[in-house]
């Protein structure tokens, strides 16, 4: 049912999905039936009864007797009290969800299943092998590849955190429950797991009360890499590796992997005042200590594992070398008579913050399942330590703070960010003064109750961990790893400190900073096992250990920034006009290249450390300097949205200069990584169009190209907005432009021997440039993948394809098999012009009569208002970012998410096809119906752009879609959507022309199978929410009656896989 699988074309068999799906129901209607009542439950099983009817009469075509019945089902809705409406929709709402995480299983297990599963490495390396590829050019490439997946905060996840750790767990016992070796005793057991997470669900409120902070979207993020990713990439790596040692006789080389991850949560603040400087740089430090920490429970399982005693000579000396120095720092602090462990002595006098309390460890795991998550098999005592103190609560009781509490820190994050304090030990509030600014008073209060914390504790710790000199035999891994551990807890500290702006005086040499410090005594133990034989070990736990160095490095996801082209030229407009220059804005193109490039080539700053600003622009230039902070390790791209000039560009390389050598003339020393990448984003069809002549005058200006080929390995990157260019000019327009202005781009970088990078910015449904990865990949231009890739994963979709382990190394696989085969076998062409010449007048006639009606009609903004929930969806609490770019009513400054959704919601789909059809018509009614076939069997591009369109058309429902127009749309406007239904009808019928299916979906019998299967309880909640927004629109106070709403947009969104 989802847009996002990748096995779309697969059939799968339905009767284990079924079962799935029938037991799940069974026991929700058993907590119904305990929690609701049996009355309730007759009311439900009629309504859904009389949906199942009319949903079977309408599949067989008995259009007549379906219109009665729904009819029927509209009625009885309409008399139902609101306490009933809720309760049915929250109902239905979650018989959607459990059938979604049946339908996910049921993938999972089928990619379980089968011997040779599509689109994997060893299909895929194996197919390009026999079809001529040497194995030695497929090792290149493989090794050479670079793809970015680029996680986003875009608010389209619309379940709680807390449901989808609810939702996981359920999938959990799903998997459990496949197990052919299960005793009754423990199926019952699992049974009552079951019924006891469904019956939590029902208990806990759906909807969140309140809109999460940037901070939280972050947090998300990283979730999904702690639960997930973490687990996945060691899992995806050794399928590549193996994969390619079967077809070409080589591994994949230990720290080489072909995807990374980058992140928007933080960083995005293009609309969203909500992500501030202090919250991209906070966002920064916290996924670096996420990292360390994930990093500290690994090393702590690996010293475990390596008890060995044989190791080779260089490890040897770096083990006695640890123990000299550490013997000599004991008998230091003897003689002082100050008796501290070597753990704490490396804390230099610090003492760890409290890190608030997180999920437990396992929590999304089923307690039945003794799940093995990649942990260590050994028990683990948590015992007070250096990292230990009370916290206090609010109530006054005290509770230990777990050593390992991955994404703790976030909580104090977030009081810091909302109230500009932190937590001191008595649970009350102290002020944050700014690092270095502490008085000696402070400093010695904080030394104090450091002393106070550590009274009896060094001793305790000299029982638990003896010195090395009592230590029977070395075992010299576990010195060394004990090293790293030590550093990795020093680092970690480190980053809480900077979190909450304390003083932090470490030695560099103390802590890690780069990955390439904590890869080399790593990369020295496995070396030193491989040398002695010890292969097998070596590739084990320790081998995943380097791969996830090599893939996550010290900050999990690289954070990109992103920034509208207009606050720009503001920040510069201020500039020039403090300094007398005149407005930067009002210059011509010319002007504004030849003052930019001028300042560029020049040494000093341009920004006096003494101009007064708007917040505003002070915003922009206090986000430049935390960029230069934390700089080129920390940091990736930064994005320009809404670019249309070469002077779009080189301001923000400007802007980025001259924060950069302010910090390091303060710092006394260069700034920390390199200078960001800066990526124009092209998103309207007048950008798209003009984003070849934008590349070709930056690479024409000397400064420019010199500075990419010196800092950025001679690479250009460039994104392309599909969301905007979609909701501008309709879907299959913005298709046709982004594939020009790819092949523009392409070809202006390979005119001044630059390498591209093609950034996607895609969204999750159709309607936003959405779709199955695979066939998105390979319908690229010719050379726009050339073993390179980055795109955006947003909202539900990061969920749906990365939330476990299993979906998570399937994408991955996806991603890399198909842009190994786009670089190595690209996509054919368009094989003559007059199929390009077809495309633009389709293209042409297609955007006429989408803009007509979204944009001329002038009823088509008031129909929409009163056709959709969209004024509503606010309410949602999804995201932190307001759902307009400017106060207007226009559809113009409406997001594109909201536009997609809101119609997702009517099941009428809209922004998907509409124009298509009318495109389509033209063309064909000039007798090119034969043509436009051929280009459906012979052009990637255009078979797969015809595909998503009928697969949106699957889901689309004429009947619902009218339902929504009788009952809320005024009476004069109603003449509009008719002519919209029956756009649509010309749609389906001249798509089907086109692909020669006798009805929609025909290429994907699995498809139509799932959205047949969930209409039962489909319908009824659209049926329900037009009743509830009816109610509603009466009575807009009523916060029940928008709950009531807030949760059939859940349900419905649920049951379509998609939202915006």
């Amino acid at each position: 049912m989802t847009d996002a699988t990748d096995d779309i074309a697969e059939e799968i068999s339905f009767q284990s999905f079924e079962d799935d799906c029938k037991l799940l129901g069974n026991l929700l209607n058993d907590v119904l039936l305990r929690e609701a009542g049996s009355q309730f439950m007759d009311k439900l099983e009629r309504t859904r009864l009389l949906a199942q009817s009319a949903s079977n009469m309408r599949l067989s075509g008995i259009e007549d007797m379906a219109e009665l019945l729904e009819k029927q089902l509209a009625s009885e809705i309409s008399k139902m009290t609101l306490e009933e409406a809720l309760t049915l929709a929250r109902a239905f709402s979650h018989y959607l969800n459990l059938m979604g995480i049946a339908e996910t299983h049921h993938r999972v297990r089928k990619g379980r299943s089968v011997t040779h599963l599509s689109k994997s490495c060893d299909d895929i390396f194996s197919q390009l092998v026999q079809g001529g590829i040497s194995p030695n050019d497929l090792y290149n490439t493989v090794c050479k590849q670079e793809v970015e997946i680029v996680l986003t905060a875009h608010p389209t996840q619309i379940n709680r955190r807390t449901l989808q750790y609810k939702h996981i767990r359920i999938a959990h016992l799903l998997e459990y429950n496949d197990r052919p070796d299960l005793g009754n005793e423990d199926r019952e057991m699992l049974i009552e797991d079951l019924v006891r997470e469904i019956t939590s669900i029902w208990q806990t409120d759906e909807l969140r009360r309140h809109k999460p902070t940037p901070v939280d979207e972050a947090r998300a993020g990283l979730n999904i890499v702690e639960q997930s990713l973490w687990k996945a990439v060691p899992h995806y790596l050794r399928r590549v590796s193996n994969a390619l040692k079967k077809h070409t006789g080589k591994p994949l080389p230990l720290t080489c992997t072909p995807i990374k991850f980058g992140s928007w949560m933080g960083g995005d603040r293009d609309g969203n005042p909500n992500v501030t400087s202090k919250v991209t740089r906070d966002v920064s430090l916290l996924s670096r200590w996420m990292a360390v920490d994930l990093y500290i429970q690994e090393v702590d399982s690996l010293r475990f594992e390596l008890s060995m005693n044989q190791c080779n000579d260089r490890l040897s000396r770096l083990a006695h070398e640890i123990l000299e120095k550490e013997s000599s720092l004991e008998n230091l602090h003897e003689n002082r008579n100050q008796p501290l462990s070597r753990s704490q002595f490396k804390f230099h006098g610090h003492q760890a913050p409290p890190l608030p309390t997180q999920l437990p460890a396992r929590a999304d795991l089923p307690a039945c399942t003794g799940y093995n998550d990649g942990g260590s098999q050994y028990p683990k005592l948590d015992l007070p330590g250096t990292d230990y103190r009370p916290l206090s609560r609010q109530d006054g009781q005290g509770c230990s703070s777990s050593v390992h509490s991955p994404m703790g820190s976030s909580d104090n994050l977030h009081k810091l960010s909302a109230t500009g304090s932190v937590p001191n030990s008595n649970g009350s509030q102290s002020t944050v003064t700014q690092r270095g600014s502490f008085s000696s008073s402070q400093l010695l209060a904080q030394r104090k109750l450091y002393a106070e914390s550590q009274i009896g504790r060094s001793s305790f710790h000299k029982l638990l961990e003896p010195s090395s000199s009592l230590r029977p035999g070395i075992a010299p891994y576990r010195i060394v790893l004990g090293d790293v551990k030590e550093k990795l807890m020093k680092t970690r500290r480190r980053l809480e400190l900077l979190l909450e702006d304390l003083p932090c005086e470490y030695d560099p040499w103390d802590y890690y900073e780069t990955t390439d410090q904590l890869l080399e005594p790593l990369l020295l133990c496995y070396e030193s096992l491989q040398s002695c034989g010890a292969g097998i070990l070596a590739d084990g736990r320790l081998a995943d250990l380097i791969r996830r160095v090599a893939t996550f490095g010290m900050v999990l996801m690289k954070l990109d920034l992103r920034q509208e082209s207009g606050r720009h030229a503001e920040t510069l407009d201020a500039i020039t006009g403090y300094l007398d220059m005149g407005t930067y804005s009002e210059w011509d193109e010319e002007k504004k290249l030849e003052f930019l490039t001028k300042e560029l080539k020049g040494k000093r700053p341009l920004v006096p450390p003494t101009i007064q600003v708007a917040p505003d622009v002070k915003e922009v230039l206090d986000t430049f300097r935390v960029a230069a902070e934390l700089g080129g390790d920390s940091l990736g791209a930064y994005v320009i949205s809404m670019a249309s000039n070469a002077s779009d560009v080189l301001a923000v390389e400007l802007l980025q200069k001259d924060a950069r050598l302010a910090v390091s003339g303060e710092l006394g020393r260069p700034c920390p990584g390199g200078t960001l990448r800066v990526v124009p984003l092209f998103e309207t069809v007048k950008d798209l169009r003009g984003a070849g002549s934008v590349i070709r005058k930056l690479l024409s200006i000397d400064w420019y190209r010199e500075h990419i080929i010196k800092n950025h390995n001679g690479h250009q990157e460039v994104m392309v907005g599909y969301s905007d260019s979609g909701k501008d000019a309709g879907r299959f327009t913005a298709a046709w432009e982004l594939y020009k202005a790819q092949e523009d781009v392409v070809a202006a970088c390979n005119e001044f021997g630059i390498k591209v990078t093609l950034f996607h910015g895609r969204g999750g449904s159709i309607g936003r440039g959405g779709g199955p990865t695979y066939l998105a990949i390979q319908s690229q231009p010719p050379g726009s993948v050339m073993g390179t890739l980055r795109s955006t994963e947003q909202g539900e979709m990061v969920q749906a394809k990365f939330g476990l382990p299993q979906t998570a190394i399937r994408q991955l696989e996806i991603y890399t098999t198909a842009v190994l085969l786009a670089t190595l076998r690209p996509p054919q062409p368009p094989r003559e012009q007059k199929w390009r010449n077809l495309m633009e007048e389709i293209s042409k006639i297609s955007c006429q009569n989408y803009r007509s009606t979204v944009y001329e009609n002038p009823d088509f903004l008031a129909y929409f208002h009163e056709a959709t929930p969209q004024a509503e969806l606010g309410f949602l609490n999804i995201g932190s970012r307001p759902t307009r770019r400017k106060a207007s009513t226009g559809i113009g400054h409406l997001r594109a998410i909201p536009w997609v959704f809101a119609w997702t919601q009517t099941r009428f789909v809209l922004p998907a096809w509409l124009g298509v059809g009318a495109g389509i018509k033209g063309v064909c009614e000039k007798g090119h119906s034969e043509d436009l076939k051929a280009m459906y069997k012979e052009w990637p591009f255009f078979q797969s752009t015809v595909d998503l369109i009928e697969m949106v058309l699957g889901k689309a429902d004429i009947p619902i879609a009218k339902h929504y127009d009788e009952v809320l749309v005024s009476e004069s406007r109603r003449k509009l959507g008719d002519e919209l239904r029956r756009e649509l009808t010309i749609t389906e019928k001249y798509v089907l022309v086109v692909s020669g299916h006798e009805k929609l979906s025909e290429n994907n019998r699995s498809l139509r199978r799932l959205i047949e299967s969930r209409l039962a309880y489909l319908n009824p909640m659209n049926m329900l929410q037009v009743e509830v927004l009816k109610r509603l629109r009466r009575d807009d106070d009523n916060n029940k009656l928008r709950d009531a709403l807030l949760i059939t947009i859940n349900g419905i969104a649920a049951g379509m896989r998609n939202t915006g």
